[in-house]
């Protein structure tokens, strides 16, 4: 599994950049989670997610490999 890293920038595939601001764990589930900031707002997408490649299915012109990719 691909590495995040806190405080740092990451451009989603759409085109927008977010800022990581820490890893964190569900409390109930134990599941690894990214806490970033976008928009002035603070958002929670598991690990998994965050770190996943792109459905080329759903986007067959994108050219990103992986949905977020490190600024």
């Amino acid at each position: 599994m691909r590495e995040v890293k806190e405080n740092t920038l990451y451009k989603h595939f759409k085109g927008d950049i977010v800022k990581v601001l820490h890893i964190a764990y569900d409390s109930e589930t134990l599941e690894k989670m990214v806490v970033y900031e976008h928009n002035n707002k603070i958002w929670v997408r598991s690990y998994e997610m965050f770190t996943s490649l792109v459905d080329k299915e759903k986007y067959p012109d994108v050219l990103a490999k992986y949905r977020f990719t490190e600024v």
